[in-house]
């Protein structure tokens, strides 16, 4: 079975071709172009996406040898995400889709993250915790089967990664801010000063808001704006930053797996790619004796691949669409997260 997938979420458009499960190729476009703006602007990204998919979807046939009569699904992500972006990328999957008569499934896309381990060797074991951290969500998971995915932690207020991004723009490092912070933060101590971890009402609840408000207190305080910070400071203040970022992450999978039993843990999204993440929940992993699967950097960040694992085994769990469901910012349709 062929399965395509089509990522058109926020600012990279990606194109999947996996046959089975094995991965034929996952093509990637990334919109360097927001940079300049310090964050993705959405009509930008809308413009983007119209201009590359087809060459991109030529280009994955192209270097498969494979025609579009020889694919038996198409999937692509419905939500969540910029609702221009998402047009682009589902709209294209639908005139594709009814053109060729093949069957189409949408995809959370939360969920294309949530099975990103399955790309990669060793896999997840179910149930398995998932962490999601990405710009958009943070999300503490127990995924139990293929369908029954329980949500029990999840941020009251900003996402893990848009902390990174905003801390970073403050710290004068620039965007995207993940690995600029990580960069910076490299061979640094965390003790310039301690930043908090907040407390919220749900112990597997997070929140990174007071966080954020921490370091630009801090800033002000010391420097009276960023400009000011000399490089060593600059760093440190990532280090330290980037130190209770993933500290509160850890900190709250740590209370997971003393409640749920599970036989692996996984880490997904564009978070998951930062070192000191990785380091600090393998340690966890093998505190608990469970496996930590991460993917691969390619699957960390958003891509087609993913979204077409996932399309195809909701496609095998039975479920099937008409084109009449549209592409949401935020998706509560066409999800199998239990409380999403």
């Amino acid at each position: 079975m062929i399965t395509l997938g089509i990522e058109t979420s926020c600012d990279e458009t990606s194109v999947a071709l996996l046959k089975e499960d094995e991965v034929l190729i996952n093509l990637i476009s990334s919109q360097d172009i927001h940079n300049l703006y310090g964050g993705v602007v959405p009509e930008l990204s809308s413009r983007a996406h119209l201009q590359i998919i087809m060459p991109l979807l030529n280009k994955a046939l192209s270097d498969t040898n494979i025609n579009l009569k020889e694919i038996d699904l198409i999937t692509a992500t419905a939500g969540p995400g910029l609702i221009g972006a998402l047009l682009v990328g589902l709209t294209f999957a639908k005139g594709l889709a009814y053109s060729t008569d093949k069957p189409l499934v949408p995809v959370n896309h939360i969920e294309g993250h949530i099975f990103s381990g399955f790309l990669v060797n060793p896999k997840p074991e179910f149930p398995y915790l998932c962490l999601v951290v990405s710009g958009g969500h943070t999300l503490l998971l127990l995924v139990e089967s293929d369908i029954a995915i329980k949500k029990i932690g999840t941020t009251i207020d900003d996402a893990a990664g848009e902390a990174f991004d905003k801390v970073s723009k403050l710290l004068g490092l620039g965007y995207p801010g993940g690995p600029l912070i990580q960069k910076a933060a490299e061979g640094q101590e965390h003790n310039l000063t301690e930043f908090p971890i907040a407390q919220t009402k749900n112990e597997f609840d997070f929140s990174f808001s007071g966080l954020k408000t921490s370091v630009l207190r801090f800033v002000q305080k010391e420097y009276n704006s960023s400009e000011n910070i000399p490089i060593e400071d600059q760093k440190k203040i990532a280090a330290s930053f980037q130190y209770a970022a993933i500290k509160a992450l850890v900190l709250n999978c740590k209370r997971a797996l003393n409640k749920y039993p599970v036989k692996s843990i996984s880490i997904v999204g564009g978070v998951a790619a930062n070192k000191l993440l990785k380091d600090e929940m393998e340690i966890l992993a093998k505190r608990f004796k469970v496996s930590f699967v991460v993917p691969s950097l390619e699957y960390c960040g958003d891509n087609a691949a993913m979204i077409a694992y996932r399309g195809r085994k909701i496609n095998q769990s039975g479920k099937r669409y008409d084109y009449s469901f549209n592409a949401f910012p935020k998706l509560k349709d066409h999800t199998f997260i239990s409380s999403f």
